[in-house]
């Protein structure tokens, strides 16, 4: 079944190839940089009543060094059969491509972590036929970021760090130190970065303090009419003036006052919170749906 920590997982590593730089580092090779990876499909189905799909499967591809591909796995649980599963994809995309393959597990839970290393065996009596052994991206060998110019220069690796490290003593510190350097960042990117680590944090009790970070840790300046804060407020402005404008025309419609077009798109297209009070407080007691209007003069 596919969760919410496999699709962050998906969109991390296929539009962020640069958080895998703990295992190159690992590998004793330079920290990868997006523009040697291409996506590959993460289908491994044959011609046969048997799916197969990894998370994501990358080409890494540099202009010198050896070229492998990379399939990443989000697992968050131990599961035998994935571990079969595992050597089939390895064994698929080698065939495959010709090229060496490096599976990698992403891992929130140590002992899941711990698991996912492997090596698992496929063994007959003393012989040994093959032997799988991913590369855990997990909380033994994910750095714990806590250093928020850090996490702006490198926050695909701070959203991998905040996501892994969930379960960990240190998570609350960890959070708060991501959430406050993306917060450096463009508001379009810091939302991006915000929304990957929720969604990567789904069922984990971190994911209410993450949420909450993302109210409190909005601006650096509270205040002070920053574009950050400009654009939250008025999504969260947006968000209270479309839910009054929906209790406006149940309340009519409930009553069985008839609303025209032109009355459901003027109290639609309001955002101020004054006047949709008002209005609210008309809808209760209007014989018509014009009457939310009376004494005002419409738009031009």
């Amino acid at each position: 079944m596919v969760t919410a920590t496999h699709e962050a997982s998906h969109r991390l590593f296929q539009e962020h190839p640069e958080a895998l730089a703990p295992v190159f580092e690992a590998l004793g090779l330079p920290p990868p940089a997006k523009a040697d990876f291409h996506e590959l499909s993460p289908d491994a189905t044959e011609i046969r009543p048997v799916e197969r799909r990894a998370d994501t499967v990358l080409m890494f591809e540099p202009d010198m060094g050896e070229h492998f591909v990379l399939a990443v796995e989000a697992q968050t649980k131990k599961d035998p059969e994935k571990a079969r599963n595992w050597a089939y994809y390895v064994s698929y995309l080698r065939a495959k491509y010709d090229l060496p393959v490096l599976l990698v597990a992403v891992c929130r839970d140590p002992s899941t972590a711990a698991w996912a290393m492997g090596p698992f065996d496929c063994v007959v009596g003393p012989w040994t036929t093959q032997v799988t052994r991913p590369f855990v991206l997990g909380p033994q060998t994910v750095p714990e970021v806590t250093d928020e110019a850090v996490v702006a220069q490198q926050p695909a690796l701070a959203a991998l760090s905040a996501i892994v490290h969930s379960h960990s003593k240190r998570a609350a510190g960890i959070l708060e130190a991501v959430a406050r350097g993306l917060v450096s960042l463009e508001p379009d990117v810091t939302k991006y970065w915000f929304e990957v680590v929720e969604v990567g944090l789904e069922s984990t009790p971190a994911r209410d303090n993450w949420r909450k970070l993302m109210q409190n840790v909005v601006t650096h300046f509270p205040g002070h009419g920053t574009l950050f804060e400009e654009k939250y407020l008025e999504g969260k402005s947006e968000g209270k003036a479309e839910g009054k404008a929906e209790d406006i025309l149940r309340a009519l419609t409930v009553r069985g006052v008839p609303v025209s077009d032109d009355v459901r798109q003027r109290v639609t297209a309001c955002l101020d919170l004054d006047t949709l009070t008002a209005w609210f407080d008309r809808s209760l007691t209007a014989s018509r749906a014009e009457d939310l209007f009376a004494g005002e003069t419409p738009a031009p």
